[in-house]
């Protein structure tokens, strides 16, 4: 399996690509703005989408999504507990970036313990509210797409509508910090780290 990272819209957000090299199969994960872009890459590399994971539903995460959605006809995968964050640009906090990202599809709703599968892969749904109420983190392979979560060294903003600070470092304590400490993070901004890296050097989850 192949992993791509490509920062994507106003806040440079990480946007994944986890691929299946035998059939080109791919799952597109928080692409966050630069649609058009985003699409015009999957085509030039001969990717063919099977779906968006979102770990959670903020403007900078979903901007991208519906261009992924009209060129590949793809369902989209959230908790939901940020469903309404997609056609809600105030809750999403586009508007106040003076945007209206909204998302139309198929939307799939995912839970704690669903399994997303790319061929033989497969990646587990954590939730780890906090950031936003439904926000999850996915895990498999050796690695955990955790969205604005967890950071290299730090973690996800909690003075948003929704969030709660108590549920964030309850939902990393207790479930990521869980994780095998080889496990790579991805996170939704900046570098990628590792949680045993987070576990002693993380001042804001000890």
């Amino acid at each position: 399996m192949k992993l791509y990272r490509m920062p994507l819209g106003p806040l440079g957000t990480n946007c994944y690509i986890l691929e299946e090299e035998a059939t080109h199969h791919c799952l597109v994960v928080d692409p966050g703005g630069d649609g058009a872009q985003l699409v015009a890459l999957l085509k030039d590399k001969g990717l063919v989408p099977q779906a968006v994971l979102l770990t959670h539903g903020h403007g900078d995460h979903i901007g991208g999504v519906q261009d992924v959605v009209d060129a590949f006809k793809v369902p989209v995968y959230i908790h939901s507990g940020d469903k309404e964050f997609l056609t809600n640009s105030d809750l999403n906090l586009s508007s106040a970036m003076g945007l209206n990202v909204q998302v139309h599809g198929d939307i799939q709703l995912v839970k704690a313990e669903d399994v997303i599968s790319l061929g033989d892969h497969q990646f587990t749904v954590i939730e780890t509210p906090g950031h936003t109420p439904g926000g999850v983190c996915y895990y498999g392979e050796g690695l955990l797409l955790a969205g604005d979560t967890l950071f290299q060294e730090s973690i996800g903003r909690t003075d948003f509508p929704r969030s709660s600070y108590e549920d964030l470092i309850e939902a990393i304590k207790t479930k990521l910090y869980a994780l095998p400490e080889k496990t790579v993070v991805y996170p939704g901004h900046g570098p990628e780290t590792t949680i045993g890296h987070e576990k002693t050097y993380n001042p804001f989850v000890r």
